[in-house]
Order: C-alpha cells, then structure tokens, then sequence
C-alpha cells in the first residue's frame, strides 16, 4: 500500500445515517461550519457507512471531499477517491445465495433489499426514488430487518458465520457482510500515512463500536430513534465522548471542539 509522507494531522472518519445525516430528513446542512473548516484546514473525512459505494460518492462529491477514501457497506469494502465506481457483485451474489441455503423458517424472518422492489426500499428508508436506487445496488453486503424472535436471531447469525458471513445492527438495518469491519477499513487507511495522524471516528449505532474504540479520540453521536451505544470503557478517561445534540447538530460541535483541541495543542 502507497505510503503518504504528506500526513495531516487529524483525519475524521464518520459514519453517516443519524450521525453526519439527520435520523429523519438525511440532512447534513447543521454540519455545514466544521466541514468547511475541514476543507480549509485540510482534514480529511473519511465516511464510512452501510451505504453502497454509489450513494457515498454523491454524498462526498457535495461535501467537498471527492479527494478521500470511503469506508462502504459497513467496512466490506473501500471506495478509492475520485474513482469510477466499480460493478463487481461477486461478494453480494455470494451472500443471497448463502441466504437460499438457511433453514426456510429463519430465512422468512429476514426481509433485504434484495427482497424489495425499488419503490419499497425507498418506502422502507424513507428516500426519494433516486437515491433508493442506488442503496439497492449492493456489491459487497445486504441489509435487511428482522421481523423474528431474539432467539431466532441468534440462530440465523450463527447459521451465517458458519458461512463467513457476519451479521452487525446499525441504527436501522441488521446487515449481512463477508468479514472486514469499519474499524478495519480505518486501519488499512490509517496506515497509509507516515507520520500517523490522530483519528477521531463519530458514530451513534453498534455498528459503529468498534471503530469508535479504535479511533485516538471517540464520540457517540445522540440518537434516540436507534438501539444506542451503551457506555464504552474509554468513557471513564475522556477519551470517547457523548454528544448532548442528535445527529449532524451533535456531529458538527463535536467535530469543531476536536479541532480546536489538536491544532491548539500542536501549534
């Protein structure tokens, strides 16, 4: 992998719904002020969502970060900056088939968007048309809720990982994926970098844990509508944070503080 000597000294990996975007209107304009200090100060951000790659370049293309790397699918895969998208869908063709191989009573307890028709996933997200064609367009992983019995679930995950498939709960979507995770992917970014610059990572979901705890400096983003994140070991030292604010409000003075914290501390 191609080391860069050119290291900023802080790099932002964010997860996306109800963290960066707004739970219920997927807006990311309360953000506005640290991501244009970002930019001019050269941060880097680095989303990093269960969103396919296709929805992610959008939304980077329009928060001026075209020039980073994406975490995509909740860490299965990685969308290089300014790169066309690639049409691989080996990995998610694998999951649906593992899928048809489950004990049929598990199986109908688990709806995907593979299971849906364009319209009903923008039904069930809640996004325009446009957009739910895109988050239909899975290559590496398949969200999807459960409508079975905790037990059941348990069943359905462990009949999965026997498949080397994982199965995470985000904010609203329990998804099926191959292996790698966010906290993953920011490693294999990470290191990229030479000297190693500080990572903050924000996030609301379980999902979201292991990169949190990984990152230098963590925050749980409020949001009421999700499963939530209970408290974390780094809570006790400050080193990961909770927001008193939802979403991109929360997201936007977390990430300011941060800032001004490192770039006073460094000079």
């Amino acid at each position: 992998m191609r080391t860069d000597h050119n290291a900023p000294r802080l790099i932002v990996f964010s997860d996306l719904d109800g963290t960066l975007l707004d739970h219920g209107s997927y807006s990311w304009a309360p953000a506005k002020p640290a991501l244009r200090r970002m930019r001019e100060l050269g941060v880097p951000l680095v989303l990093a969502s269960s969103k396919t790659a296709f929805e992610i370049a959008d939304l980077r293309r329009e928060m001026g970060f075209s020039d980073c790397p994406a975490i995509v699918e909740n860490g299965a895969g990685i969308l290089p900056p300014g790169e066309a998208m690639q049409a691989d869908r080996s990995a998610h063709a694998a999951l649906l088939f593992a899928l048809t191989e489950l004990p049929a009573d598990l199986r109908a307890c688990f709806s995907g968007f593979s299971d849906w028709s364009v319209e009903q996933v923008a039904e069930n997200t809640g996004l325009p048309l446009a957009q739910a064609r895109l988050a239909a367009q899975r290559q590496f992983s398949e969200p999807g809720l459960w409508s079975g019995t905790p037990e059941d679930q348990k069943a359905f995950e462990a009949a999965l990982a026997a498949k080397g498939i994982t199965a995470r709960q985000g904010g609203r979507y329990l998804t099926l994926s191959f292996g790698a995770t966010k906290a993953d992917r920011m490693a294999d970014i990470v290191a990229r970098y030479d000297p190693r610059p500080v990572t903050m990572a924000l996030g609301d979901a379980p999902n979201d844990v292991e990169m949190i705890e990984t990152a230098d400096f963590g925050t749980v983003v409020m949001n009421s509508h999700g499963p939530g994140i209970p408290t974390l070991a780094g809570e006790a030292t400050g080193r990961i944070t909770r927001t008193h604010a939802p979403g991109p409000e929360g997201w936007n003075i977390a990430v300011l503080e941060r800032i001004a914290q490192d770039y006073k501390e460094k000079g």
